[in-house]
């Protein structure tokens, strides 16, 4: 694949994806591969090759401390074709102890699939419209000046709502208020109290403020908290364990898992890697503050695309890209209800959600006959950063490309 070729399948996943049991593994060094490749079980899919083992591998190798762009990554490929796991690096770079391969880690924007999964639920038993205004479940929340956006457009980005305020978009800025506890309903009210961008449903605008609204919304609307509800809908049928929301002024990632770094430019040339695990993730909410596994991730895909978590005439909007253009690049809109879409050189087209918190970039897709899937964790040292991790961009091609 050229260079331009591989720089535009990484801005289509900056916002989206190119958008079962443990296994244990003998101790290895810091920084070598661990890895595991199954066989098929079905003939003839889609994706008609097994995982490239060779190329995972070289995707995820030599990872820690002393790599310019992750301290681990866990990785799980799956689908008809075939299945490879694997792991990388190390947990803390204190200790050098190998990357716990079952660990947990902030997922971020993933958290936008299970958020618009049960607003889908919630419309497929006829309490939610998704071409009825917002302001009818949830009056004043919408200013009237800002026209009649609705469900369906919070869901996939045209709302036209701007981003509420923030303490700023550099890492200081941000690591000096990162146990902040913010409210959704003053996010929304700061938002609003602007102009809005464009016209509803004319544009699409990647922002985390429509989920926050539908967080809201499923609170108004089930009379649970919203994690309640994603836990007694999604987490909990699914026994998808290893899967929690911290809470409003939850700082910890509980459970086994690797610590996430921030590498800050020193005077001198070198660099600090700044412990960045402990973080207030309220400011992201319903739009990205779950916390998770590959497993669960896996798990949750594999349903979710099988219409075993959204019933299937309503899985058809986490499928369906807007026709409009983005609002910031002009280009086509890549975002769906949750998910977004990405075809990759081969033709392939993949399905999926991406998320970045400090520390933690995290990927869920797959093809839409589940013939690949792919979870990834890495623990990308500028996980904020403009450019996508090139550890995150390598595991998606070597994991859907020949």
């Amino acid at each position: 694949m050229n260079a331009r070729m591989r720089t535009l399948v990484a801005a289509a996943l900056v916002v989206g994806i190119a958008s079962g049991p443990a296994v244990a593994h003998a101790a290895s060094p810091p920084g070598s591969v661990s890895s595991e490749w199954m066989a098929p079980s079905v003939s003839t899919p889609s994706v008609s090759t097994p995982p490239n083992a060779a190329a995972l591998e070289a995707a995820i190798a030599g990872l820690g401390p002393q790599h310019r762009d992750a301290t681990a990554a866990l990785v799980r490929v799956g689908g008809t074709a075939g299945r490879w796991q694997g792991s990388s690096g190390v947990a803390d770079i204190r200790t050098g102890r190998d990357a716990v391969e079952q660990g947990r880690f902030r997922a971020g924007s993933v958290t936008k699939a299970f958020t618009a999964a049960v607003v889908l639920q919630l419309a497929a038993e006829d309490r939610v419209d998704l071409d009825g205004p917002v302001r009818g479940h949830l009056p004043g929340t919408v200013p009237d000046r800002y026209g009649a956006v609705t469900v369906r457009q919070l869901l996939n980005h045209t709302s036209g709502i701007p981003a509420a305020d923030g303490p700023g978009d550099s890492f200081e800025a941000q690591w000096e208020h990162r146990f902040d506890v913010t409210d959704p309903h003053a996010q929304i009210a700061d938002a609003v109290a602007k102009e809005r961008e464009f016209a509803p449903g004319t544009a699409q605008h990647y922002l985390n403020i429509n989920y926050t609204v539908l967080g809201v919304l499923i609170e108004k609307v089930t009379g649970m908290r919203y994690e309640e509800a994603v836990g007694a809908r999604i987490l909990k049928p699914l026994g998808l364990y290893g899967t929690s929301f911290p809470g409003r002024t939850g700082t910890r990632i509980h459970g086994p898992h690797n610590r996430g770094y921030q590498a800050i430019p020193q005077a001198d040339g070198s660099r600090e890697l700044r412990d960045v695990t402990e973080w207030n993730s309220s400011d992201r909410w319903a739009a990205g503050d779950i916390i998770s596994t590959t497993a669960d991730l896996e798990r949750f895909t594999v349903a979710l695309f099988g219409g075993r978590v959204v019933p299937k005439d309503r899985l058809e909007e986490m499928f369906t890209v807007p026709d409009v253009r983005d609002q910031v690049s002009g280009e086509p809109a890549v975002m769906t209800a949750g998910l977004s879409r990405t075809v990759l050189p081969d033709g392939t087209v993949a399905w999926g959600k991406t998320g970045g918190r400090h520390g933690y970039n995290t990927a869920i897709g797959a093809t839409r006959d589940l013939s690949r899937t792919l979870v990834y964790s890495v623990n990308a040292t500028d996980a904020k950063g403009q450019d996508m991790n090139r550890v995150a961009l390598g595991i998606v091609m070597a994991a859907f490309t020949k």
